[in-house]
């Protein structure tokens, strides 16, 4: 019992806003978990779903391979996969049952089994890790392949057992919690070679005309915002060393040839100095970097700490904004203030960084004033790039255990693109979805007054893009009055 088939349940297919937009990144949990059991002695080959058609092209992969494990992981640092879709889901309940068919132990590792892993034993899986995954992965899978019969010691696992005489059904059970890796320069690389980069290549420069990978460089968030699930990390912060994280950059940068890389932790940089020591390593290495992270407004305040992220080479920060209202921001326990998004804003563009906001609407309460403010705040900063969503209760959160009671016909959306604001709220779903709309309008009609007055100001100074830009006015300003139409309307019928 030595063959291991990794894969996992993101089909780009069945999301068709993120297979419009263009611009995938390889399941880097998936990869991580394969490396370890790779390093462990294990035989280890991953099939790669990102862009297949049906979950049945695994049937193939299965029957030449002949695993001994099919084990699907998902990747923990995307935040598609913390969304937990349905079309995932059910195309992971498809793949349990046909590795089962083939005589393979099943084991299922995501934030979607992890909240619930009763439907997923129900459905064929003979093993869910809960939480952080990997040395949950290898205790089972060395004591499944030694023989051993007592497995509930072994910690952050749930399974199906012999039920109590009489009882109509096996009995399941979740085993203690795991703690999280503290040392994660520990961890090996992720295994690379065992995906195909060039479709993610090819992707991106039709899309986007440059390639872009992902990174990890830390693990969890300490903070406590309470919409934000944190299934597989927790609120434990570990860090990878900036000495680690250059090493496999060179390691990409030569393998890969990348043009751009995602640093998609939940928070990059927040441990004192981190950022300063990466600048310093990558500036001593020669390594040229253009990169995106995440962060949040008040750790964006200090002058010396953005000019560092400038010289390592950072081009764009996505900020959790999240709304223009602070008592909004309150409910949330955000933590965070207005005053500090302008704050950060203005700070990062000063620098040469692209500030980028993610927006939610439709929290608990949110009202006509609060939304007008997060509009006039959009509109007055002008952020790089916008992501906008609706409040969206993920198990295990205060905001969950608040709305719960509404979440009777539906509980996840089916893709990214949905929108369903699935609770009872100020207004009717129908009224958040054409607002995700009319934001978008009357961002895109602001930024293109601002280079109609630049070109003004400056009209030798013109260029293509500016000029584009200036031009989408006559598209945009009359599209946004539409808009604003059609969500006043939304707005009396909920209100009616």
């Amino acid at each position: 019992m030595n063959r291991i088939l990794f894969t996992h349940s993101y089909f780009l297919r069945f999301d068709p806003k993120q297979w419009a937009v263009g611009q995938p990144y390889a399941p880097l949990g998936t990869l991580y978990a394969a490396s370890v059991m790779r390093e462990n002695g294990y035989d280890v080959s991953v099939y790669d779903t990102m862009f297949s058609e049906t979950p049945q092209e695994i049937i193939p992969v299965l029957e030449n391979y002949k695993p001994d494990f099919f084990v699907i992981y998902d990747d923990g640092f995307n935040y598609l996969t913390k969304m937990c879709l349905t079309n995932m889901r059910e195309a992971a309940f498809r793949m349990i049952k046909l590795a089962k068919q083939r005589g393979c132990t099943v084991i299922v590792s995501s934030s979607d089994s992890t909240d619930r892993f009763e439907e997923y034993l129900n459905q064929g899986a003979d093993f869910v890790l809960i939480g952080e995954a990997e040395m949950s992965l290898l205790e089972l899978v060395n004591a499944l392949k030694n023989g051993q019969n007592d497995l509930f010691s072994i910690q952050g696992i749930a399974l199906k057992h012999s039920a109590a005489p009489g009882a109509l059904a096996p009995a399941v059970t979740k085993t203690a919690r795991r703690s999280v890796i503290r040392d994660l320069d520990s961890i090996p690389f992720p295994a690379w070679d065992l995906v195909n980069m060039e479709p993610y290549r090819k992707m991106w420069m039709k899309h986007k005309g440059f390639f872009s990978m992902n990174m990890g460089t830390t693990r969890g968030c300490p903070f406590k915002c309470n919409w934000c699930a944190k299934p597989i990390y927790g609120n434990r912060y570990n860090s990878r060393s900036p000495e680690n994280v250059v090493r496999e950059l060179k390691m990409l940068k030569e393998k890969f040839h990348f043009d751009h890389i995602w640093f998609c932790d939940d928070i990059f940089g927040l441990k004192p100095g981190w950022v300063h020591a990466f600048a310093d390593l990558a500036e001593r290495e020669k390594l040229k970097l253009r990169f995106k992270i995440q962060a949040r407004a008040d750790l964006l305040l200090q002058e010396e700490s953005i000019k560092d992220l400038a010289r390592a080479g950072c081009e764009n920060v996505w900020m959790g904004a999240e709304s223009g209202s602070q008592r909004v921001l309150d409910a949330m326990d955000k933590g965070t203030t207005v005053s500090q998004i302008y704050q950060a804003t203005r700070l990062l563009k000063e620098h040469g960084i692209h500030p980028s906001f993610f927006i939610q609407f439709g929290y608990l309460g949110e009202t006509k004033d609060d939304i007008r403010k997060t509009i006039r705040m959009i509109n007055e900063l002008l952020p790089h790039e916008i992501g906008i969503s609706v409040s969206y209760p993920l198990p295990g959160t205060l905001f969950y255990e608040r709305v719960k009671a509404d979440l009777k016909e539906k509980t996840n959306w089916t893709d990214s693109d949905e929108l369903a604001l699935m609770f009872r709220n100020t207004y009717q779903p129908a009224f958040y979805k054409q607002l995700h709309g009319y934001v978008h309008k009357t961002y895109r009609t602001h930024i293109a007054w601002e280079n109609i007055k630049g070109i003004a100001k400056r009209p030798f100074a013109i260029t293509n893009t500016s000029l584009k830009k200036a031009l989408s006015f006559m598209y945009y300003a009359p599209a946004a009055i539409v808009a604003r139409q059609k969500l006043s309307r939304l707005e009396k019928n909920s209100l009616a």
